[in-house]
């Protein structure tokens, strides 16, 4: 199994905005078959170092996550998540 974690920091950083971009990314949810489990949150900290979202899938392999990556849901999520992010940083790891 592969664990996917995503955290984004977003140029707006206003709740809406923050709304908006969480119900984004749960759009993905039920229709990419990939995915074994997706889970969003928000950040409830707000300090100067905090990122705004987690996303965190957990996918069967690595060529799976390829497919995810290609999925043409995905791929638009990934568009509005790059117009809409600050920065973002990323870890993949094989899990339980």
């Amino acid at each position: 199994m592969i664990t996917h974690i995503v955290l984004f920091k977003l140029k707006d950083r206003n709740p809406k905005s923050v709304e908006k971009a969480r119900n984004v990314l749960l759009g993905m949810r039920g229709k990419i078959p990939q995915l074994r489990h997706l889970e969003v949150g928000t950040d409830v900290l707000h300090s100067g170092r905090s990122y705004d979202i987690a996303l965190i899938i957990r996918l069967d392999s690595l060529e799976v996550l390829q497919a995810y990556q290609n999925h043409p849901v995905h791929i638009e999520v990934a568009k509005y998540m790059t117009a809409a992010r600050k920065s973002a940083v990323t870890v993949d790891y094989e899990s339980g």
